[in-house]
């Protein structure tokens, strides 16, 4: 049995959304919703949905990891199949199969549906890749559902009401890193793209600043009066009402679009505030970089306290830990859950916090061997134990350190409820 499916099946299923919550998934699909409420709900779902499609015509991040990191999906597959799940069906369009989809075949030996086979027979088991037309509509979760699961989510429905679990491939590698890692979330996959010299596929920290992504794709000296930045694809993307300066890219920020203002008031869609340009830039015959480049370090960071504000009144900001002038290294958690549908946040990058507010907490890199010399004992002894954050389960009050008798997180009680 592999190291991956051990520590995946050590995890009680209660446990799972307590992970996912303490290491501040979010998802990375678009909507950035947390992760860990979809596993809460883990005992009365059977069946895992990975949303595979890329519809955006300018995005690689779940074919590359699909392809790139086959191996690490496939044994956390297993692990979650012999623990949490009766099914895994991974959807791609048929036209990614030749190019991105033989080594993930390959490593889950899994179960292949053609486009005219969906959909997928409801007593399959195990991994199956179930493949798509080539359709822009196919990446969203209530289509896809429907055209795959046999499933009609309507209204306020969703998926886990249908038995299913819905993520995309660079959420679920996220989950990987958090089960069989122990790590938190703070860097995520960004493409740039639009009015720029270069399409970039990056890799940067949580809380990157525009101006550094628009930099690495050739446009160092800033907007021009007539230019928008768009937080996402051509065919899903919002209008960033921030500057580049003071805009941190979010768990959910799969892309940064720089757009003229004209073509954007043109291609607005109802008063939700959603901009699809895909028929103007005609992406698909644009050059692309299809694997990530270069990994930025930028000098600051601004770290969001909720990754998608539009879900503010359902979901809460997180609450933060740390004070200006504190020190901070890479993986600490410096925002713990609040009450409510919230998650925790790391720092992003090894730094000083410069500020903090009800909206984000900036960090300012330093040099490494400084913010280690510079640290307390106190401090790296919270640090050494970032991951044992918990809820207590009478009051769901958050403790950085509880004292676990059972050595289960899920169970712990403190002392006040005691």
């Amino acid at each position: 049995m592999s190291v991956t499916r051990e520590k995946v099946k050590a995890v009680a299923p209660p446990e799972f959304a307590v992970t996912l919550r303490n290491a501040g998934l979010a998802g990375a699909g678009g909507a950035g919703f947390p992760t860990y409420a979809k596993w809460e709900r883990l005992e009365e779902v059977d069946s895992l949905l990975v949303n595979h499609q890329e519809s955006e015509p300018n995005y690689y991040m779940d074919k590359w990891l699909g392809r790139e990191r086959s191996d690490e999906l496939s044994s956390l597959f297993d692990g979650l199949l012999d623990h949490a799940f009766d099914r895994i069906v991974v959807t791609a369009k048929r036209a990614d199969r030749d190019e991105w989809l033989g080594e993930l075949e390959a490593a889950t030996d899994a179960t292949i549906y053609e486009p005219a086979d969906l959909p997928v027979d409801g007593d399959e088991t195990g991994v199956t890749i179930a493949y798509t037309a080539d359709k822009y509509e196919y990446g969203m979760e209530s289509v896809l559902m429907r055209i795959v699961a046999d499933a009609v989510v309507q209204g306020e429905e969703l998926p886990m009401d249908y038995g299913w679990i819905v993520q995309n491939t660079e959420t679920l590698f996220d989950v990987y890193r958090a089960l069989v890692d122990g790590e938190p979330t703070t860097e995520k996959f960004v493409h740039v793209d639009g009015r720029v010299p270069t399409h970039r596929f990056l890799e940067v920290p949580v809380g990157t600043p525009a101006t550094a992504l628009l930099e690495a794709a050739g446009r160092s000296a800033g907007l021009e009066e007539n230019e928008i930045i768009l937080d996402g694809g051509p065919g899903w993307c919002f209008e960033i009402e921030q500057s580049p300066e003071t805009f941190g890219v979010r768990k959910r920020t799969n892309c940064l679009l720089v757009i003229e203002e004209s073509v954007v008031a043109e291609n607005r869609l109802g008063s939700g505030g959603r901009v699809n340009v895909l028929a103007p830039a005609a992406w698909k015959q644009s050059s692309h970089e299809t694997e990530p480049t270069e990994t930025l370090a930028p000098d600051r960071v601004e770290v969001p306290l909720i990754t998608n504000p539009d879900f503010e009144g359902v979901v809460t900001p997180s609450e933060p830990i740390v004070r200006p002038t504190d020190e901070v290294r890479t993986g600490e958690m410096i925002a713990k859950p609040a009450d409510g549908i919230s998650v925790a946040h790391h720092a992003p990058i090894d730094g000083t916090v410069t500020d903090v507010s009800d909206e984000s907490i900036g960090i300012e890199r330093a040099d490494v061997e400084a913010t280690t010399a510079g640290r307390t004992h106190a401090t790296e002894e919270a640090d050494s134990h970032w991951t044992y954050w918990t809820w207590c389960s009478e009051c769901g009050r958050y403790y950085p350190k509880p004292r676990l008798e059972t050595g289960r997180a899920s169970e712990f009680v403190c002392r006040r409820c005691r």
